[in-house]
């Protein structure tokens, strides 16, 4: 259950709520956003609390995952990045090199991401990988790279953050602050994005189900930071034909259960640039608000992931047909609505 808080509710009436529950066997637990959450509540307890200073609403809220639940949050977020929303029916397109490598080679693709139709310049600063003999990025000087990539032009970056301590740093610089498939359950980590007010792109972990992705996503929004987007960027199955198996069927899930945006990295989700735009197509045929790939102007000469990674021209071609899908979308609901008699 959610015991929703008036606006600005004091300290005061707050721990008058908590002292409430507290006195009937039940913990409850403060976010940041202007709610207590707590597992189960009789009915007459309900009714009290409802009619203590402070309190604007008790819903009732059958999930593990209330504030993620459309229950509690019934309409689509809309994420706000420097102007851009993020969750409409147009398409965000995210694009960069898997890894920030030099500041030309940044400014080119930035300004290839931004020609083509993209919204959002992703690059890694900071590049976990499998192997410590892997490249693992430039740290503080890619965040500059990606900085000065964005003044030349306008585009909002995104960059994976990988520990709590680095929160801060990397908020400096990007727009959007990207946990990453092996973080998703770097509880410090979550708690730390979400206390940053930044936008946050959660990516799915690669074992992890569609309850844990979720419960992940409370994490941040229990810290008061409503803007969360969701990335499903495949799983690992038993296929061995591609790098991941990209799980198409929770987008639809995910716009049942949440309110929260959705978007497709099918770079990740198959790993060979050969199929990744089909992957770009099916995530937003099947609703995605969006998808984000690995470009590079020399896919053969990147850094890292260059088996995954777009040349310009496939780049361009994908958002071209992405748009296109979106459009026939779009066609067909205003259609729809058409043909639907008034009441």
């Amino acid at each position: 259950m959610v015991i929703e808080l008036v606006p600005l509710t004091g300290e005061v009436e707050t721990t008058r709520i908590l002292e409430a529950l507290k006195e009937n066997g039940i913990t409850g637990y403060l976010t940041g956003a202007d709610a207590i959450v707590v597992p189960e509540m009789p009915a007459p307890l309900a009714h009290k609390i409802q009619a203590l200073p402070g309190v604007k609403g008790v819903i009732e809220i059958d999930s593990p995952f209330p504030l993620a639940s459309r229950a509690y949050h019934p309409e689509d977020t809309l994420v706000n990045v420097m102007g851009h929303l993020i969750g409409t029916a147009k398409p965000t397109i995210m694009a960069g090199p898997c890894s920030v490598e030099t500041y030309d080679n940044i400014v080119e693709i930035a300004r290839e991401v931004r020609r083509a139709g993209g919204h959002v310049l992703r690059g890694g600063a900071y590049k976990p990988r499998t192997s410590p003999y892997s490249f693992q990025g430039h740290g503080v000087d890619g965040l500059k790279m990606l900085a000065a990539a964005r003044e030349d032009t306008g585009l909002p970056v995104i960059s994976e953050v990988t520990s709590s301590d680095a929160v801060p740093l990397v908020a400096e610089y990007v727009d959007i602050l990207q946990v990453g498939s092996r973080s998703m359950q770097n509880y410090p980590l979550l708690q730390a994005v979400g206390q940053s007010g930044k936008p946050v792109l959660l990516k799915r972990g690669f074992s992890a189900t569609i309850q844990e992705w979720l419960l992940a996503a409370e994490y941040i929004l229990a810290q008061g930071n409503p803007n969360v987007i969701l990335c499903e960027r495949g799983i690992r199955t038993f296929e061995t034909a591609t790098r991941n198996t990209m799980d198409i069927n929770a987008i639809p899930v995910l716009q049942h259960l949440t309110h929260l945006p959705v978007l497709v990295d099918p770079s990740h989700g198959v790993g060979y640039s050969a199929y990744v735009p089909a992957l770009a197509r099916a995530g937003i045929a099947a609703g995605a608000a969006g998808v984000i790939v690995e470009i590079h102007s020399n896919p053969a000469d990147a850094w890292s992931d260059s088996a995954q990674t777009l040349n310009f021209q496939e780049f361009e071609d994908m958002v071209a047909d992405v748009d296109a899908i979106s459009d026939a979308l779009a066609k067909r609901r205003l259609s729809t609505q058409a043909k639907t008699p008034v009441a």
